[in-house]
């Protein structure tokens, strides 16, 4: 069988549906192929799944917190954990419905087509028997936890993030094997939910986020009582009376677990596309290279999301998605543009950040300065009795430009938008310090980070300035 469409989109993942809704809404006749569950990664196994359990956890820490507020007591316990369970597969199966099934049936332009994986071949993709030609193709296939190199790892008894967020019951210890973003808000919310909870990392707790902010949230988990072990090597993994035991640092130290997590990155589902027979060139991390454009070094095939070299967000797939879709079949000119992309880390204070590390900012040859802002200075924070965190941001030191900012603080993932804001319209450091905000909010915080590489807001009344 043989049809003949203007896209053919691989992948029906956020990024796959993104692509073929931007070439349906414009007229064209799009094959969206997919394989496995619909819907990809973020709303089945991702995003939406792991936010859920997590404001849980949140819920019950919140009780136990309580007590920072003079005169209040308060307590919280898992009394069912099966039906919390049931709880996140039924909203996870009614936004996989309406998002993504629902949308399907009422767009007469999209053919779903779900019968294998999908090949490149023959200047079109085959999935089973059907051969699809199109005059372009988006590769949007995602990505899937990647499991570490380290000795006897296949011996013991494992978790990655998709089985870690799909049990109806919790273990009495974990070992968490990476502690980027997503192993520190699965470590933190299952030592809220009660396991006994250790997190290693080959470098530091969020290599990607400042300095002060990783030092700053390592001391929250440790307070919690989680034990997290920074800077260390993996010797080997062995099995002992059914448990996994983790031998670290040449054997200095050993740790044992009812089961090892996963959490050590993800890598790029490429494997059986013919990426290379298609001339479809991949990085050595096995993900597509593709330009500004999204194009692969195939013309007339493009990439977005978590399959390529780019960043690695559910929105960000989608924006790529788009991109892809309005130059494959559109005719247009755009570029993938991450300067102003915000980011946030759902660890409890969240972690927010948009644009250039003070790192970065060096190394791409501004003259730099920084700011950095302890929670204790904001009236927010001092009303919620919750000074957890800080705010860092940083600018150019020649003409006072904002390059980027990080927050961390119990609201700091609603607030970074409005940082990304400020530096996507070129605004500075004085201009965010004169822009006038809401009192008792987390956001001004931002107004008083900036204000801070001028003054000491210390010596300042509550809303002057």
């Amino acid at each position: 069988m043989s049809m003949k469409y203007d896209l053919a989109v691989i992948g029906a993942g956020s990024a796959g549906f993104s692509a073929a809704i931007t070439a349906a809404d414009a007229g064209r006749r799009v094959a969206l192929v997919g394989h496995g569950t619909i819907g990809g990664t973020c709303v089945n196994v991702g995003c939406v799944p792991s936010k859920t359990m997590i404001r849980a956890a949140e819920a019950l820490h919140a009780a136990r917190a309580a007590t920072r507020f003079p005169g209040l007591e308060a307590s919280a316990r898992i009394t069912d954990f099966a039906r919390l369970a049931k709880a996140r597969d039924d909203l996870v199966s009614g936004l996989r419905q309406k998002k993504y099934i629902d949308i399907l049936s009422a767009n007469p332009l999209v053919d779903y087509i779900d019968e294998g994986a999908a090949r490149l071949a023959d200047g079109g993709v085959r999935v089973g028997d059907r051969m699809v030609h199109a005059d372009k193709i988006i590769i949007a296939t995602g990505a899937h936890p990647s499991v570490p190199d380290i000795p006897g790892i296949d011996l013991v008894p494992t978790l990655d993030s998709t089985a870690l967020l799909a049990l109806e019951h919790i273990p009495e210890s974990l070992i968490f094997l990476g502690a980027g973003y997503i192993g520190a808000e699965l470590a933190q919310m299952m030592a809220r939910f009660g396991a006994r909870v250790s997190l290693l990392c080959r470098s530091r707790l969020l290599p990607e986020a400042e300095p002060e902010i990783s030092a700053a949230l390592a001391q929250e988990l440790h307070a919690e009582g989680i034990n997290l072990l920074e800077g260390i090597t993996y010797d080997s993994c062995t099995l002992r009376d059914g448990r996994a035991v983790v031998s670290l640092n040449n054997g200095e130290t050993t740790l044992e677990a009812a089961h090892i997590v996963l959490t050590t990155g993800r890598r790029a589902n490429t494997e059986g596309l013919n990426l290379a027979g298609a001339g479809v060139e991949t990085d050595r991390r096995g993900a597509i290279v593709t330009t500004t454009e999204m194009r692969t070094t195939h013309p007339d095939i493009y990439a977005a999301g978590d399959v390529t070299d780019r960043d690695q967000f559910v929105y960000m797939a989608a924006y790529g998605a788009r991109i892809a879709a309005s130059n494959a079949v559109l005719g247009m000119q755009l570029h993938y543009d991450n300067r102003a992309m915000p980011w946030v880390v759902f660890t409890d204070p969240q972690i927010a950040g948009v644009g250039l590390t003070e790192a970065q900012a060096r190394k791409a040859g501004h003259k730099v300065k920084t700011s950095i802002l302890p929670l204790e200075q904001v009236p927010r924070a001092l009303a919620a009795r919750d000074t957890r965190g800080l705010i860092k941001l940083v600018a150019d030191a020649d003409d006072d430009r904002l390059l980027g900012g990080q927050i961390m603080a119990s609201e700091g993932a609603d607030s970074i938008q409005t940082l990304a804001l400020a530096i996507k319209a070129g605004m500075t450091a004085r201009e965010l310090a004169e822009t006038i905000f809401p009192y008792l909010t987390t956001v001004e915080g931002l107004k008083l980070a900036a204000q801070t590489f001028e003054r000491d807001i210390a010596q300042l009344s509550c809303c002057a300035g």
